[in-house]
């Protein structure tokens, strides 16, 4: 029989091993799941395409072919990682209606520490990953949107995505 003491501790130990972990990567090379694991979120450098957006990322469901993209940008009044997900966005020069019919999330990114509080920023690229990620009503918002329409998802994801490993 598992003692309480026994779970805790084994809990705690999963927790700092994931924090270790999260100090040799990037933030730009951070790849994060869902506590289902149904859904990775991967960032991937920026590179200087793009001066306002701070970061970019996929969502993907691991069972299943749905691939979102996502970018994240420095808000204009406050300072907070104003994040979108989008799904089959049309390429090129496109209007604000039609980023926002293919727009799923949008939204704050909350990076968490292990004791679950938020920071202001997701880390910039070249720092620390963040151990965890809010992506607070991410879950809803992509059943209700039209990723969810096309079939290919029947979970949706936790709003709270965990630091799981580091791209190469």
């Amino acid at each position: 029989m598992v003692t309480r003491a026994l779970l805790v501790s084994t809990v705690l130990s999963a927790f700092a091993a994931s924090a270790a972990l999260a100090q040799e990567c990037k933030q730009e090379r951070a790849i994060y799941a869902d506590r289902d694991g149904a859904y990775e979120l991967a960032f991937e450098p920026v590179g200087s395409e793009a001066a306002a957006v701070t970061h970019r990322f996929t969502v993907k469901a691991v069972k299943g072919e749905l691939l979102l993209d996502g970018h994240i940008m420095m808000g204009d009044e406050v300072a907070r990682s104003i994040g979108m997900v989008m799904h089959n966005c049309p390429e090129g020069d496109v209007t604000g209606e039609e980023i926002a019919a293919c727009t799923v999330w949008q939204g704050i990114v909350y990076p968490l520490d292990l004791t679950g509080a938020p920071a202001e920023l997701v880390p910039a690229e070249g720092e620390e990953a963040a151990q965890r990620l809010l992506l607070a009503g991410f879950g809803p918002a992509l059943r209700f949107s039209s990723a969810w329409d096309d079939g290919k998802l029947s979970v949706a994801p936790w709003d709270v995505l965990t630091y799981k490993g580091c791209a190469q």
